[in-house]
């Protein structure tokens, strides 16, 4: 009982102290007499989003439903793609040493500089998106599934080498087990991850979709929809995030910190 009233207690801090955070906004914007274009109130942001009379330029269902969709398609390809890589890369050392070098260099290269070159290569649209948004999360969940898959005692390998185990048995038995960690580890980069590539990719190629929203609002000064957007894009993130604990909660229960 205790520790579940603590932990009822922790989870509370979070949403009060961001309550706490906009009471403050709102009360510095109205004593200081901040201009909309500058800092719009909390109130103001949130009547953009949820009156439709207040903000008859977006049609926000559209737009957050676009970047929705393109976030969770990039963050599945890139769990699939990324932990597909990640055991070939653990299964065979020469496939590693020769694609490692090339992996290392494509995550050097600065994603919002190459996004105008995807966009000449595959056109503008959903596709391009999570394209963009999975090239910019995959290499970490490369080489935190890498480095768990890798990271098991010799003593263990040899045991189950020596009492004939194939290549698959000592996977699936031990390596896959062992990695879960570091999956989770990287999946939750990922959640975020997913979540700014998909925004490059709208801002620079897509007609719909909260970054289109945030670089058409630019252009007209109009903040409050700036603001509004770049709420929900967080909300996204931490869904994502939490979607992602709580699988690694599910999955790995002996995991748990105690009091959790």
């Amino acid at each position: 009982m205790q520790a579940t009233v603590s932990g009822l207690r922790k989870h509370a801090e979070t949403p009060l102290t961001l309550l706490v955070l906009l009471a403050l906004w709102q009360l510095a914007v109205e004593v200081l007499d901040v201009p909309e274009y500058v800092l719009p109130a909390p109130i103001t942001i949130f009547q953009h989003l949820v009156l439709p009379q207040s903000d008859a330029t977006y049609n926000w269902s559209r737009h957050i439903g676009a970047t929705v969709t393109e976030v969770l398609l990039a963050f599945a390809l890139t769990a699939i793609v990324g932990f597909v890589i990640a055991v070939i890369l653990t299964w065979s050392r020469t496939i590693r040493d020769l694609t490692m070098p090339a992996l290392i260099f494509l995550n050097s290269l600065p994603i919002i500089a190459l996004a105008p070159i995807i966009v000449l290569w595959f056109g503008y649209g959903l596709g391009t998106n999570v394209l963009i948004g999975f090239l910019v999360a995959f290499f970490p969940l490369v080489i935190n599934v890498t480095q768990g898959l890798s990271r098991v005692e010799e003593d263990l390998l040899d045991l189950v080498r020596y009492m004939n185990a194939s290549k698959w048995q000592v996977f699936v038995k031990i390596r896959f087990p062992k990695s879960l960690p570091y999956l989770f580890s990287g999946l939750k980069i990922c959640s975020t991850m997913v979540v700014v590539g998909a925004i490059v990719g709208e801002f620079i190629a897509s007609d719909r979709g909260l970054g289109y929203i945030i670089i058409n609002s630019q252009y007209t000064m109009n903040t409050p929809p700036i603001f509004a957007a770049l709420m929900v894009v967080s909300a996204i993130g931490v869904g994502l995030f939490g979607l992602v604990t709580l699988a690694e909660r599910l999955l790995m229960p002996w995991n748990r910190v105690a009091g959790d």
